[in-house]
C-alpha cells in the first residue's frame, strides 16, 4: 500500500515536471525584427514610449512605426519627444501622433511649433505624476492623490491642450479634483492605461525576462508593466537563466514580444570631466554674478544630505563643496549617488543627468526607475532641492516653467517642490530679468510651479529667507551692495535681519 502511494506520488510529480518543462520549451517571445513585432499594431491607440532624453529610447520600434504611414492618430505617452529627425521627433514629422502626453518639450522646436500652431494636442504633465500614472495603471489602480501641482494651472484646468491655427485655444485642460489629507491638499490624478508599450532594455530572454543597465530604466519599467501589449527591444538577447532571478527588472509576464535592437545609441549632450580648478576657473571667468551665486549656494550643503539639483547653476555647485562635506546627489531619471562628468572615452549613453549630459556614478550609487525616484522625492526623502526660477513670490510661490508665448514644459519641478516641510527648496537666480524687471515679487505673474514652497532665495545681490506666512527676510547682502539697492530691485516688501551679514 505504502509503495503504491509512493509510486503514485512520484508519477504525479513526474507529470508536473514534464508538463512544466514542455510548457517552458514552448514559450518563445522573440521576433525577427521590429517591423515583425508591430505587424498587428492598430492606429488610434495609446502608446507608452520609454526613455529619458536619448537614454533608454526604443529607437528600433519607433523607426519601424515611422515606416508604417498607414498607422496614424496615436496618443503617445513619453517624457519628451526626441528631437527633429530623432526618436519620436520622426513620428511628429510624419504626423502619426495626434496627441502627446509629456512633461517636457525642451529644445525640440518642431514639437513646440506643432503644439502652438494647432497641429498637435499636448497634455503637459509633471514628470513624477506621469511616472506614477503609468505605475498606477500597471498595478490596476485607477486613480491616486499627489501633492504635486496643487494650486497650479495643471490642477485648476487652465493649461491649453490644443490651439487653433490662429493661436486661440481650442481645447483647455479640465480642473482636477482635490482633497485634503492630514491638513495638506492633494490633487487626484487618473491612471494611464496603455494599449502598447515600446520599451528598451539591456538584456532579454525568450521568456520575456528583462534586465536594465545603468540609468536605462527611467520610464521603461513602469510603462513596460502597464500596457496590454509590451514590445521590448534589447541590446542583447540571452539564454533563459543567464539573467539571475534577482536581476530580472521587468518580468516576462508583462512582455509580449522581444527583438534585438538594431539602432546605435545616441548621446544628446556629450560632456567631459574638467578638473576642479578648470571648473572653478570657468565659473570665475563667467559673469561675476553667476560665480557669486554658485559659491554661495554651495554653502547650503550639509554633510550627509541627499540633494537634487536642477539644470544650470545648481548642477555646478558641488564643485565648490567645502572640505569634509559629503552629499549624495539624486537624479530624477533614477540615480542615487550621481557622480561628475566622465573622462573622454568613459562616456556612456545609458548614464545621463537631468540636463541630458553624460555623467558617472559615485561609489555606493544605486539605480532605479523614474516612478521610484519621484516616490522618494514626494515622500520628502530628499533633504534639499536647488533649482532656478523665473519669479518667486514673497510667501514662497515659485514660477519656473512657462513664459508668455514660450512653452518648454514642466519637467520634474512640480514634484520636487511638493513637500517643502521635509525638503528644503532653495532657488538660485539673477535678481532681475534681462529687461531689469524684478524677479522677487509680491505675487508671481507667471504660471506657478508650486505654492508656498521656497525656503531660501540666493541671487547675485542678496540672500533671503522665506517664511510662508510672514514673508521675506533679507539675511545677507553681497559685498558692496546696499540694502537700498536690494530694495530698488525687489518688488516685494521684506524685513531686514538685525544680524544682516555679507555674502561669503
Amino acid at each position: 500500500m505504502r509503495a503504491s502511494r509512493l509510486f503514485t506520488s512520484r508519477a504525479l510529480c513526474s507529470r508536473r515536471e514534464f508538463s512544466s518543462s514542455t510548457a517552458r520549451r514552448a514559450i518563445n517571445k522573440i521576433c525577427s525584427s521590429a517591423s515583425e513585432a508591430i505587424r498587428d499594431m492598430k492606429g488610434g491607440t495609446t502608446v507608452l514610449v520609454g526613455g529619458f532624453g536619448f537614454s533608454g529610447v526604443p529607437n528600433s520600434l519607433i523607426n519601424a512605426l515611422r515606416d508604417r504611414p498607414d498607422l496614424m492618430d496615436f496618443t503617445v505617452v513619453s517624457n519628451n519627444a526626441g528631437m527633429p529627425g530623432v526618436g519620436l521627433g520622426q513620428l511628429l514629422e510624419t504626423k502619426q501622433i495626434s496627441k502627446m502626453i509629456a512633461s517636457f518639450i525642451g529644445e525640440n522646436k518642431a514639437f513646440e511649433k506643432m503644439y502652438i500652431t494647432g497641429e498637435l494636442s499636448l497634455e503637459l504633465t509633471p514628470q513624477g505624476t506621469m511616472a506614477e500614472k503609468c505605475a498606477a495603471g500597471a498595478a490596476g489602480v485607477p486613480a491616486f492623490y499627489t501633492p504635486a501641482a496643487y494650486g497650479t494651472i495643471v490642477q485648476t484646468g487652465e493649461l491649453p491642450v490644443r490651439y487653433n491655427k490662429d493661436g486661440t485655444v481650442a481645447v483647455m485642460s479640465k480642473p482636477k479634483e482635490t482633497r485634503e489629507f492630514n491638513g495638506k491638499p492633494y490633487v487626484m490624478e487618473d491612471a494611464i492605461f496603455g494599449d502598447y508599450a515600446f520599451v528598451k532594455v539591456h538584456k532579454a530572454d525568450r521568456m520575456g525576462n528583462c534586465q536594465f543597465r545603468l540609468a536605462q530604466n527611467n520610464f521603461n519599467e513602469c510603462m513596460g508593466k502597464n500596457a496590454k501589449v509590451t514590445l521590448v527591444e534589447a541590446d542583447e538577447i540571452v539564454e533563459v537563466g543567464e539573467i539571475a532571478p534577482e536581476n530580472v527588472h521587468l518580468q516576462g509576464i508583462y512582455v509580449t514580444k522581444v527583438l534585438k535592437s538594431t539602432e546605435e545609441k545616441k548621446i544628446e549632450k556629450l560632456t567631459f570631466k574638467k578638473s576642479r580648478e578648470e571648473l572653478k576657473n570657468a565659473v570665475t571667468g563667467a559673469a561675476t554674478s553667476r560665480e557669486r551665486i554658485i559659491k554661495r549656494a554651495a554653502k547650503e550643503f550639509k554633510d550627509g544630505m541627499h540633494v537634487n539639483l536642477g539644470i544650470g547653476m545648481p548642477l555646478i555647485t558641488p564643485t565648490f563643496l567645502e572640505p569634509g562635506i559629503e552629499v549624495v546627489l539624486q537624479s530624477e531619471n533614477g540615480i542615487l549617488g550621481m557622480g561628475g562628468y566622465p573622462a573622454p572615452g568613459e562616456e556612456d549613453p545609458d548614464l545621463i543627468n537631468p540636463g541630458k549630459e553624460t555623467v558617472t556614478l559615485a561609489n555606493g550609487a544605486s539605480l532605479f526607475g523614474s516612478h521610484e525616484s519621484f516616490g522618494m522625492i514626494r515622500a520628502g526623502r530628499i533633504d534639499l532641492t536647488m533649482l532656478g526660477a523665473l519669479q518667486v513670490g514673497m510667501y514662497g510661490d515659485l514660477a519656473n516653467f512657462m513664459l508668455p508665448g514660450k512653452v518648454k514644459g514642466i519637467g520634474g519641478a512640480m514634484d520636487l517642490v511638493a513637500n517643502p516641510t521635509k525638503t528644503k527648496v532653495v532657488v538660485t537666480m539673477d535678481h532681475v530679468d534681462k529687461k531689469g524687471n524684478p524677479k522677487i515679487l509680491t505675487q508671481c505673474t507667471f504660471p506657478l510651479t508650486g505654492q508656498k514652497c521656497v525656503s531660501r532665495i540666493i541671487t547675485e545681490l542678496a540672500v533671503f529667507d522665506v517664511d510662508h506666512i510672514e514673508g521675506l527676510t533679507l539675511i545677507e547682502v553681497a559685498d558692496g551692495v546696499t540694502v537700498d539697492e536690494v530694495k530698488a530691485k525687489t518688488e516685494a516688501p521684506f524685513k531686514v535681519s538685525p544680524d544682516l551679514k555679507t555674502m561669503l
